[in-house]
């Protein structure tokens, strides 16, 4: 099934893509950073974090893994329109 003249699967990538640069998004705020991230905007202990002391380092390596794992998701994703776009154009030749 196509639509828009590509594969669904490559609207479901795309989607999976977008959700996680979201995700990205909200994690890179909630970590506490200079300014207390987003728990200080919104109030909170600027000098605590409500999911402990050691929770910065986690949140670094969540994020850097988050954010490749993003990276290659993206690289994926244009393999496969390129390979769909290649096939469309063998079809209508």
């Amino acid at each position: 099934m196509t639509l828009f003249a590509v594969p669904i699967y490559v609207h479901l990538l795309n989607v999976v893509v977008l959700v996680m640069g979201a995700l990205l998004i909200l994690l890179v705020l909630i970590q506490r950073g200079k300014g207390g991230g987003l728990v200080g905007a919104f109030g909170g202990a600027g000098g605590s974090s409500p999911f402990g002391s050691r929770a910065g380092d986690t949140f670094t390596r969540i994020t850097l893994i988050f954010a490749a794992v993003w990276a290659l998701m993206i690289i994926v994703e244009v393999k496969v329109v390129q390979a769909a776009g290649k096939a469309e154009t063998k079809l209508f030749k």
